[in-house]
């Protein structure tokens, strides 16, 4: 673990015109009150905080050392924190600052005050959002990602449970320790969440950023629907639907909603929308909240 702390060590470790305020210093624990846990990952807890001075809520990130090192995931991590570091977002999760101690290594997030995008959907009507509001999400996303894109950077695990709710309800992309910097685009690992896997990476071919694209689309019909489009009750048989299975679409989708899905769901990469055309789409203008995006983004500068 020695070679990611002097691989962090080579970025400034201070947190400059940030929401916090305006600080250049380094950070210890003793500079934060830690308050009740948000949630719990593979590597440690995530806890709501204070910043001491200047006052300020957070979301304290605590990922233990030593299981870090047991799961060989010293490169995630890292990734995690290189690529966070350097994206500017309204609807991005902000990455203020990180340190470490003997025993652990610590994220400064923005906290999302609404929690999970997947608890959420779970405790709406059936299970599902309207299609005014899943517009407006898959709008969001898809900017958050084609500025990822821009500065190519690929998510690779875009999932409602990823996705978290700020303030203003707006969508925060987390959890970037799948992603890859990728100057080339092209990559062959497989990762990301089972039922969003697009073709391309379960038959372990190169990919590129179109598996975000993917994505999107899996997540637009799961936030419409309440479930994935391709789920199955085992790996084997998700898989061949991933691979094989046209799309079925229920009854109260709308044929805007069906005429985008089947523009991003493409078994094959290069036939599938890019991330600004479905943003230009006629079902995602229709029910665009421009205002709300306005107020955001000045919000959020």
């Amino acid at each position: 673990l020695e070679l990611v702390e002097k691989k962090l060590d080579s970025y400034n470790m201070s947190v400059k015109s940030t929401g916090c305020g305006s600080l250049e210093r380094s950070f210890s624990l003793d500079d934060f009150a830690v308050g009740k846990p948000l949630g719990c990952g593979q590597f440690g807890k995530v806890y709501l905080a204070k910043l001491k001075d200047p006052e300020y809520i957070v979301a304290l990130k605590r990922m233990s050392k030593e299981k870090i090192m047991s799961c060989k995931y010293e490169h995630q991590v890292r990734r995690e924190i290189e690529i966070l570091i350097h994206l500017k977002h309204p609807n991005i999760l902000k990455l203020y600052t990180y340190f470490w101690d003997e025993t652990s290594i610590y994220l400064v997030l923005e906290y999302a005050i609404n929690g999970e995008l997947y608890c959420t959907l779970q405790n709406q009507p059936d299970k599902r959002f309207t299609p005014p509001k899943v517009a407006n999400y898959v709008y969001q996303v898809s900017d958050a990602l084609a500025y990822c894109h821009n500065h190519n950077v690929i998510h690779r695990d875009i999932k409602p449970e990823n996705l978290l709710l700020g303030y203003f309800g707006e969508i925060m992309i987390a959890d970037f320790g799948w992603s890859v910097h990728a100057p080339s685009m092209r990559r062959t690992t497989l990762c990301g969440t089972l039922d969003y896997l697009p073709p391309e990476m379960i038959s372990r071919t190169t990919h590129d950023e179109k598996v975000d694209v993917w994505a999107v689309g899996v997540l637009c019909y799961e936030l419409l629907e309440g479930s994935p489009p391709f789920e199955a009750d085992c790996k084997k048989e998700t898989f061949q639907n991933i691979l094989c299975k046209d799309v079925s679409y229920p009854r109260h989708f709308e044929p805007g909603a069906i005429d985008l899905l089947n523009s991003i769901l493409h078994k094959h990469p290069q036939k599938r929308f890019s991330l600004e055309r479905v943003k230009e789409h006629p079902w995602i203008k229709k029910y665009l909240d421009v205002d709300f995006l306005k107020m955001l983004a000045e919000k959020k500068s």
